[in-house]
């Protein structure tokens, strides 16, 4: 929804080829900004970053049911702990330390469900939705999956921490939710880190849907940014095309400096899009085109992802670029010191 007002901010059209044509839009009303982040947002990989236990005397889950001590004891067998329990037909781990290592060393993504007993009716949901869905069944089937109450703690280096104070659990806002971490693509700078997260809660925009969690599973390897800006497009309920192509990674590079640089310089916009027009065309094989928009100040990530796809949609030459089916694609948002997101898709013909 589009709302125009004398603090009305423009959204640049579509660059296609060399051509840099302008549309303005009415964005989304502003909120309240927040204090100042930094002139551009560190990458996700320096944000999202989760708690890698060493051993398992070093990094410890501690639950009402298991204090921690008992992970300490080496005389027990593997097979006699109980760290397992069945939920919607799936076995879900509930250590933190054996589902981290076993993904690790499995080369699979870690989907990690931290429930809460304020959101009892929402898991309800969720569990029959993993129990009636064989789509979705198969698909956890991939990865591995921890299961854990929101106060849960691990032992680091001797000290206690909850596991929502890590930067990985950010996007959850001290809630219920999804988080899942990348410990399948080993040598990626998302290595490690969380690339997608699904609060319970809603947002100004976003609202929890079981099938969102689907789809982060079908999501090409990226960042946080990266794949929930894909994550956002995909979820539109006109379902629109630009993402199912191949992520390039030049592409994918290329939305997330030209970002960066709108986020560093505070300003939307196509800066730069001839010099970088023809070092993306020649890396891609064919001509470019470029989306730009930026959200209102005081918005978190996945919000403002949402934002930008809404925006898009309120321009006819934003959506042909959003809406199509291109070659190839990439996206990526950064947020800027003003508080304003500024997200970036750039296609290939």
């Amino acid at each position: 929804m589009l709302f125009a007002s004398p603090l009305t901010k423009q959204l640049c059209a579509s660059a296609v080829v060399a051509a840099l044509a302008s549309i303005s839009l009415a964005p989304l009303r502003a909120d309240e900004p927040t204090a100042a982040q930094p002139a551009a947002e560190a990458p996700a990989k320096e944000t999202a970053r989760a708690a890698e236990p060493k051993t398992a005397e070093k990094s410890v889950m501690k639950t009402a049911e298991k204090p921690a001590e008992e992970t300490k004891k080496e005389a027990k067998p593997e097979s006699d702990k109980k760290s397992t329990v069945t939920v919607g037909g799936l076995e879900w781990r509930t250590d933190y330390n054996k589902a981290y290592q076993a993904a690790k060393r499995n080369k699979q993504m870690l989907l990690i469900n931290l429930t809460s007993t304020s959101t009892n009716n929402v898991q309800t949901s969720v569990d029959n939705y993993f129990a009636t869905n064989a789509a979705i069944q198969k698909k956890l089937d991939g990865v591995s999956r921890l299961r854990l109450p929101v106060d849960a703690e691990i032992t680091v280096d001797g000290k206690a921490q909850r596991l929502l104070s890590f930067p990985a659990f950010a996007q959850l806002q001290g809630g219920a939710g999804f988080v899942l971490l990348d410990l399948k693509n080993e040598g990626a700078s998302h290595y490690g880190h969380a690339v997608n997260v699904l609060p319970y809660s809603s947002g100004k925009y976003y609202h929890w849907q079981n099938n969102h969690l689907s789809v982060i599973l079908d999501l090409p390897a990226g960042t946080l940014t990266q794949r929930t800006m894909i994550w956002a497009v995909r979820t539109h309920p006109e379902a629109p095309q630009s993402t199912y192509g191949a992520h390039h990674p030049t592409l994918a590079s290329g939305a997330a400096s030209h970002s960066t640089y709108q986020a560093s310089i505070g300003q939307q916009g196509h800066q730069n899009f001839g010099s970088r027009f023809n070092q993306l065309s020649g890396a891609t094989g064919g001509p470019v085109s470029e989306v730009v928009a930026e959200s209102w100040p005081g918005q978190n990530m996945i919000d403002s992802c949402i934002d930008c796809v809404q925006s898009w949609r309120g321009s006819s030459g934003h959506w042909r670029g959003v809406s199509g089916r291109h070659r190839a694609f990439g996206y990526d948002i950064r947020r800027g010191g003003n508080g304003i997101w500024y997200g970036t898709g750039i296609f290939a013909d």
